[in-house]
């Protein structure tokens, strides 16, 4: 895993200057034994940025050396570094450099350098992981779903709200139709976004597992999940901390260690155990997976 990202590094070096503009994720990452989906989550949580801002960060590094050289009309440099028009390049500049194009060449800066990556394994793992690979057949989800920012770290606000104005016998309706694994309330966040950006949207459902052919009842939302092989991560401790902090170990400890890879999917937190406020827990995180 680490030699794919830094290869995928040197790859995106290499066609920085590319006038399309056109990063090939998905094709680099065939090449390389991998899938976009999961090189772009292994990305974003071991670089904290997702691949699409690292690209435009060193897209723009690179743009500013020819900015403030001035031997290129601002049009052209923005042709060269796949922007259809220089006011989009100076949109994109002043994004990352905090300055408009225009007073870069005339001042000299400011300017924000993005290094070049490198990836290097660092051997920790003094910490185990309570794992289980599991092939489950497919099944639904029901519950009640909202569109939400994604938040890294911390209480999500969005999803906390959404939660507290499901009425309590809706909870009470959502147990009554728990029908299979993962048993029990469930968080799902779905439809996320590749690159797993603070902010970015996805779906969040509040509700349970049932079998394939249950009708969804009125007034809730269903997500299908197709059969598959699940890395099930148990962990217990302050809620939602620990959760978020297994959630960040799956990319920088597990997955580069064994021979499984993230697919497409739902991902699924059971909370098995609860104190009563909620500020501990003991959780499984149900990923999607596949052998790599």
């Amino acid at each position: 895993m680490i030699a794919a990202l830094n290869r995928l590094i040197d790859l995106i070096e290499e066609h920085l200057t590319d006038s399309t503009g056109e990063i090939d994720v998905a094709g680099w990452a065939a090449t390389l034994g991998s899938t976009e989906h999961h090189l772009r989550r292994m990305f974003s949580s071991l670089a904290g940025m997702p691949l699409s801002e690292y690209v435009r960060r060193r897209r723009m590094t690179v743009a500013a050396a020819d900015v403030v050289r001035g031997e290129k009309d601002l049009l052209s440099i923005a042709v060269r570094h796949g922007y259809g028009s220089s006011e989009a390049f100076a949109r994109a500049f002043q994004a990352v450099h905090g300055t408009a194009p225009s007073a870069a060449r005339r001042d000299g800066g400011p300017l924000r350098a993005q290094p070049h990556l490198r990836f290097h394994l660092s051997v920790k793992g003094n910490t185990p992981m309570d794992v289980r690979i599991l092939n489950r057949p497919a099944f639904r989800l029901v519950g009640h779903a909202a569109r939400v920012p994604l938040v890294h770290c911390g209480v999500n606000p969005h999803i906390a709200e959404h939660v507290a104005a499901i009425p309590a016998a809706q909870h009470q309706r959502l147990k009554a139709l728990s029908q299979s694994e993962p048993a029990g309330l469930l968080a799902v966040s779905d439809d996320l976004d590749p690159d797993r950006g603070e902010g970015s949207e996805l779906t969040y459902l509040h509700g349970v597992a049932v079998h394939p052919g249950t009708p969804v009842p009125e007034g809730l939302d269903g997500i299908e999940v197709p059969a598959g092989t699940w890395a099930v991560f148990r962990s217990g401790g302050p809620h939602p901390a620990t959760l978020q902090q297994t959630w960040a170990a799956t990319a920088t400890e597990w997955f580069p260690s064994n021979p499984w890879r993230l697919r497409p999917g739902s991902e699924i937190v059971a909370v098995l155990d609860r104190n009563e406020d909620f500020s501990t827990a003991t959780t499984e995180l149900w990923l999607p997976v596949e052998p790599a």
